[in-house]
């Protein structure tokens, strides 16, 4: 197979393993030498695909973004009701791969080192600000602009609070549960808003 065919192959495949290292080693401790030993190539091959360690890190955390937004695309691709919609957007961040162990050792790396590095605050202000906007997007049309906003950063910190929860904790018995809890946040807010229909809301069951 030609080198240009083989870039990208390599590229995930060293992604993957600087998931693993950071997973078995922490994200400071994640060298290039332990992430080339987990993909079982030369450290030098690394360098071949990604400028640095901090460019394969960055490349790293996109890639988690990357899946995560795939998933949700996906989910909200089938439905074209508003409260379907928000019901995927929730159930994809809190979709089987999120509770990876592997996934939360990352995702907890993204949110630890985030302070001192410039180019991981971008990522997790990419991953806050298309959350925020996918819930707009439906929340508007089910409630007033008002109470859109406010929702959506109450489904926001729900989604962001009960998986950092079990990332610390480990994950939960039953993954239906952090996403049950979520629908009946916002199915409690809907209920006291004068302009939804009632039965409607069984829809977020």
């Amino acid at each position: 197979m030609p080198k240009l065919g083989m870039a990208p192959i390599r590229r995930k495949q060293l992604v993957e393993a600087a998931i693993a290292a950071i997973h078995a080693h922490g994200f400071a401790n994640a060298t290039v030498a332990r992430i080339a030993a987990q993909a079982g190539i030369s450290a030098g091959m690394v360098h071949h695909y990604f400028k640095d360690k901090d460019e394969l890190l960055f490349a790293t955390m996109r890639h988690l973004l990357a899946e995560l937004r795939a998933d949700a695309v996906a989910r909200l691709s089938r439905t074209a009701d508003p409260r379907q919609r928000i019901r995927a957007i929730i159930d994809a961040c809190f979709g089987d791969a999120q509770f990876d162990e592997q996934v939360f050792s990352a995702w907890l790396a993204l949110y630890g080192n985030a302070r001192q590095s410039p180019r991981l605050a971008n990522i997790l202000s990419l991953y806050h600000r298309r959350l925020r906007s996918s819930l707009l997007h439906d929340l508007r049309r089910i409630v007033g602009e008002a109470d859109a906003l406010r929702l959506a950063e109450g489904i926001a910190a729900m989604i962001d609070g009960l998986w950092l929860r079990y990332a610390l904790t480990g994950k939960p018995d039953n993954p239906e549960t952090p996403r049950a809890l979520t629908r009946d946040y916002l199915a409690a807010f809907l209920a006291r808003t004068s302009n939804i229909d009632p039965a409607g809301l069984k829809m977020l069951a």
